[in-house]
C-alpha cells in the first residue's frame, strides 16, 4: 500500500490522555498512543504532534472561575509542555527519536520552536512534537495545530478524537445524529459544526488544508488514515 500523507500534523487532546481517570495522565493511554505513533512511522510518515492540555489546567475554565484569563492560559500552555513531555518519554522508550519545540523557552527541557528546525527534524524522521500552543493567550492549542501544520507545510491535520468523525449533532447525546465520511468547509460553516475553533478552522481553509477528525483510541486507524482508507471524516474544499 502507498501512503497517502507523508506530513502529517496530528492533534490530540489532553482530555484524551486521560483515559478513565478524572484527571492527569493514563499511563495505559500514553502507551497506547505510543505505538499507534511508532507504527505510521515505521512505514516513513514524518510526523508533527500538538496535544493540548485539558486533562491539567484549562484556562478558559480557569477564567470563568474568576482568574485572570491571561494568566489561565499561560498556565494552560504549560499544561500542554507537561503532556508533550510525558509523550516525548513514551516514545522515545520504543526507540523513537523526538524532539519537543516550545513556544515558551524552557532551555532546560526543549528547543525553541524554530521553523526551519523543525522542518529539518522532520526530514530526518524525528517525531517533532510542538508545546506551549501558539505561546500567546487567547489561542486554543487547535489554533497552535493549524498554524504549525501550515508553517512545516503538512499534507493534512489529523483530529484525534475518542469520536469517530463528525456528525450532524452531538452522537454522545443524540443516537439518531448521521456521521459525514465526507464534508467541505462551506457546509460545516454553513451547518454550525463544531470541528475546531473557528479561528484554526478558517486558517486551514484559507490555506487549503485538509483536517481528518478520527477516532484516535481505535487501534489501528491511524495507520488507516494515513494510508487512505475512509476513517472518521475528512473536511475537504
Amino acid at each position: 500500500m502507498k501512503l497517502k500523507y507523508k506530513r502529517i500534523l496530528l492533534k490530540l487532546s489532553g482530555e484524551a490522555l486521560m483515559g478513565k481517570q478524572q484527571y492527569g495522565i493514563d499511563p495505559e493511554m500514553l502507551t497506547q498512543y505510543a505505538h499507534e505513533i511508532k507504527n505510521i512511522t515505521e512505514e516513513g510518515v514524518e510526523l508533527a504532534i500538538v496535544i493540548g492540555g485539558g486533562n491539567i489546567f484549562r484556562g478558559v475554565q480557569a477564567a470563568a472561575g474568576g482568574m485572570d484569563r491571561v494568566q489561565g492560559d499561560y498556565m494552560g500552555m504549560l499544561a500542554t509542555n507537561i503532556n508533550s513531555m510525558a509523550l516525548q518519554s513514551s516514545l522515545e522508550k520504543l526507540g523513537i527519536q523526538t524532539r519537543l519545540q516550545s513556544a515558551i523557552k524552557m532551555e532546560q527541557i526543549c528547543e525553541p520552536f524554530i521553523r526551519r528546525r523543525a522542518m529539518r527534524h522532520l526530514e530526518k524522521k524525528r517525531v517533532v512534537i510542538f508545546g506551549a500552543g501558539t505561546g500567546n493567550p487567547y489561542f486554543t492549542t487547535d489554533t497552535a495545530a493549524a498554524l504549525r501544520a501550515i508553517e512545516i507545510e503538512a499534507d493534512v491535520i489529523l483530529k484525534g478524537t475518542r469520536v469517530d468523525g463528525i456528525y450532524t449533532s452531538d452522537p454522545e447525546k443524540n443516537k439518531d445524529a448521521v456521521r459525514y465520511e465526507e464534508i467541505s468547509f462551506s457546509e460545516v460553516y454553513d451547518k454550525g459544526l463544531s470541528v475546531m475553533d473557528l479561528t484554526a478552522f478558517t486558517l486551514c481553509n484559507e490555506n487549503k488544508l485538509p483536517i481528518i477528525v478520527f477516532d484516535m483510541n481505535k487501534p489501528g486507524n491511524l495507520h488507516r488514515v494515513v494510508f487512505g482508507e475512509a476513517v472518521g471524516t475528512l473536511v475537504k474544499f
